[in-house]
């Protein structure tokens, strides 16, 4: 049995934050972060606007393209770095938005590696053959975690999400295949320093500004390009494949270099990867998905196609999926 992919859908938010914007509250300009990484605009949400909405938003619209009742969901992950609550998990918070009472789930936090990480999960889970429908979101609010008057990170993220259906397949449609992997000593070059249990938010911390996303941008950047190549070449060598087999590449879309790095590592030709992170930014777990919904709706996929995903992130984090894809 498989877990194969049923519907796809996608959320951005529609207030758009351009690079022209960013020059008028940060010392950068538009042919800089284009140059450096292919950015030129993302979307931000709206007030009031939380995780949870985006993650509501993107499962009506599976439900509605697989013509599932909510009562037919039985589990909900939800890949997010920036959740609506410490406590209450955006996955319980979209189950009742939704009313898929017969549902359950949580939150899976991998940074930009976390909707591969749920994706592993939801199919597991439904390979048992116990669960029948899962919903696999990949969502994050970056903006509620950045600091715009700092231009390492604030021109780099955006806000948005995407998702798809899990359904047990009895044909050799599906995930096939995955490699995950988490370094904690990486903690240290990417993260959110306050928040947590190890440093509570206090005056202290809010005045020295431990709320918002840090990076050591050279030492990401350099992890990043190894690794999210050595882990998406690694993924086609163990199942005897070269790019040629590859019909589709739906890397993370943090930086346009990294993502030709992995491309070029894999043999795949630039008709091969799907970009989009000119228009979105980073969203972080969002990344994936959303380009995967695009990918369906310009019909770049076909019945028996093989389909590479692969990412990085904050922990670090990293991985790389193989899916067979069947159509939808």
């Amino acid at each position: 049995m498989k877990a194969k992919i049923t519907a796809t859908a996608r959320y951005l938010p529609e207030r758009i934050l351009s690079n022209f914007d960013l020059e008028k509250m940060v010392d950068t300009s538009d042919e800089w972060i284009r140059s450096r990484t292919g950015i030129q605009k993302r979307h931000l949400v709206g007030e009031g606007e939380a995780t949870s909405d985006m993650g509501s938003k993107i499962a009506k619209q599976l439900l509605e393209k697989s013509g599932k009742s909510p009562k037919d969901i039985d589990l909900i992950l939800v890949a997010t770095s920036t959740p609506d609550f410490l406590v209450v998990s955006t996955a319980a918070l979209l189950q009742d938005k939704i009313g898929a009472i017969n549902a359950w789930g949580y939150d899976i936090v991998a940074a930009c590696t976390g909707f591969v990480y749920a994706m592993e999960t939801g199919a597991k889970l439904v390979e048992s053959g116990k669960y029948n429908n899962a919903i696999v979101i990949g969502a994050d609010t970056m903006s509620s975690i950045i600091d715009y008057s700092d231009r390492d990170t604030c021109v780099i993220f955006g806000d948005g999400g995407g998702g798809v259906l899990l359904e047990q397949s009895e044909d050799k449609m599906g995930v096939l295949d995955s490699i995950l992997h988490t370094d904690g000593s990486g903690s240290k070059y990417l993260g959110v320093p306050a928040g947590g249990s190890l440093h509570p938010a206090s005056k202290d911390t809010v005045e020295k500004r431990m709320h918002y996303v840090f990076q050591d941008g050279k030492t990401v950047y350099k992890f990043a390009v190894k690794n999210m190549a050595d882990v998406s070449k690694r993924i086609l060598d163990n199942n005897n494949l070269t790019g040629d087999d590859i019909k589709l590449f739906i890397p993370h879309q943090a930086n346009r270099r990294i993502i030709d790095a992995a491309a070029k590592r894999c043999g795949l030709n630039k008709e091969k990867v799907f970009v989009n992170i000119n228009r979105y930014g980073n969203t972080t777990a969002g990344t994936i998905p959303i380009a995967l919904d695009e990918a369906v709706e310009a019909n770049l996929l076909e019945n028996g196609d093989l389909l590479l995903l692969a990412a990085f992130g904050g922990g670090f984090t990293w991985g790389s999926m193989l899916i067979r894809w069947g159509d939808i």
